[in-house]
């Protein structure tokens, strides 16, 4: 029996198509052998597929049944990019590639082709009729603001001359750009992994049962959230000291377990905090193309000088374990949430990393994207799914 596109989406199918990622702690690596038990244990039953798509076209309208945006190729676009990087003034330097010296300009002339049917192209003006009055927040870490930052300069490359004005100050918790005229407000919220960061006595403990940052969440029409990027950071680059997971304060822990182990609870305040009219999306895991081999290179190669995208995708090496999870924990949810699946179509963009035009140190940034480029496209996927519902 033939799954649905949607379906599909969400099922475990195109697990063999995502990155791989490893731990920077060798002595606490993801648990690859618990990913696996995960996902024998997580497999989601046909009925669950059927409740969820249920939920999709109850939330998001039938269409969301009728492709899936996620499967497809990159093909060269003449007209693109959607706009020129100059004429954007949100653009931050770890992200603004052209103004830091990047030379090539191929790129910028990918657009993301669907196989079983067409991706609309955005219309910024439309979405500023549409959410007239509302409130879209993004809630996550630096890839997040990539994505946040995008989407501002789409709306401005569509209305050049509808005035904006900033909302949030310098002890706000979160930061915004409301385009008057239309009251739609545009904000990003930073948290590196949806749960909190507690100072204590003790120092710094990273709490996985608590979100007490969600009453500010509360209330926002279209919520997109996202973690994963800092889940196996270590050492200076770690921003907690402890572990807290429900009565016991740990050290560490396994991060898979741990990245689990939050999720859930971002899942559990989902379904108790958000009402029927937000749309909820969780942005999907984002990769890095700092190991060769991953794509089948030497294990030396990195984005540093890649100028095309990976146009075989058999190419592509290796499974990201959090991938399941995150897709398991979002079919469980009484609250519907759309998962923007963009891992796939990211991890062939080996050449949309900022490298060393990231405009801070110029260090080797094949983690971030650079914009205009690939965060263009899953701004596309959110506009597509925003006016699906």
């Amino acid at each position: 029996m033939q799954m649905p596109c949607a379906m599909q989406a969400i099922s475990t199918v195109h697990l063999t198509f995502l990155p791989k990622l490893t731990s920077l702690s060798p002595s606490l690596p993801f648990s690859h052998q618990m990913a696996t038990k995960q996902l024998r244990t997580t497999s989601i039953s046909m009925l669950s597929f059927i409740t969820f798509s249920l939920f999709l076209v109850l939330t998001f309208g039938k269409k969301t049944l009728d492709c899936n945006l996620f499967k497809g190729s990159w093909v060269y676009d003449d007209s693109y990019p959607m706009y020129e990087p100059a004429s954007c003034p949100f653009i931050r330097k770890e992200f603004d590639c052209i103004k830091f010296g990047r030379q090539d300009h191929l790129y910028l002339k990918y657009r993301w082709k669907p196989d079983s049917c067409d991706l609309q192209r955005f219309d910024g003006m439309d979405l500023l009729r549409r959410f007239r009055g509302k409130r879209i927040m993004f809630v996550g870490d630096s890839l997040t603001l990539n994505q946040y930052e995008s989407l501002l300069c789409l709306i401005h490359a569509s209305a050049p001359n509808v005035w904006k004005s900033e909302v949030g100050t310098h002890v706000s918790p979160f930061t915004g750009i409301r385009f008057e005229g239309y009251n739609l407000t545009i904000e990003y919220f930073p948290s590196h992994y949806l749960v909190d960061i507690n100072r204590r006595s003790i120092g710094r403990v990273l709490n996985l049962d608590s979100v007490s940052a969600g009453h500010i969440w509360q209330g926002v029409d279209v919520l997109i959230f996202n973690t994963g990027h800092w889940w196996p950071r270590s050492g200076p680059a770690q921003p907690w000291d402890f572990i807290q997971d429900g009565g016991k304060v740990l050290k560490d822990m396994d991060r898979t377990l741990a990245f689990t182990k939050a999720l859930q609870t971002w899942a559990k305040w989902v379904d108790q905090n958000v009402g029927p009219s937000t749309k909820v999306f969780y942005q999907g895991i984002s990769p890095d193309h700092y190991h060769g081999q991953d794509w089948g290179a030497t294990k030396q190669d990195s984005c540093m000088r890649e100028t095309q995208p990976i146009l075989d995708a058999s190419k592509i090496v290796g499974t990201v374990p959090q991938e399941a999870i995150v897709r398991n924990i979002i079919s469980t949810m009484s609250k519907p949430a759309y998962l923007l699946d963009v891992t796939f179509l990211s991890q062939l963009r080996k050449d949309a990393h900022p490298s060393k035009y990231s405009g801070i140190n110029f260090r080797n940034d094949c983690s971030h994207w650079c914009i205009p480029g690939l965060p263009d496209t899953w701004n596309q996927l959110l506009y597509a799914a925003l006016v699906q519902s």
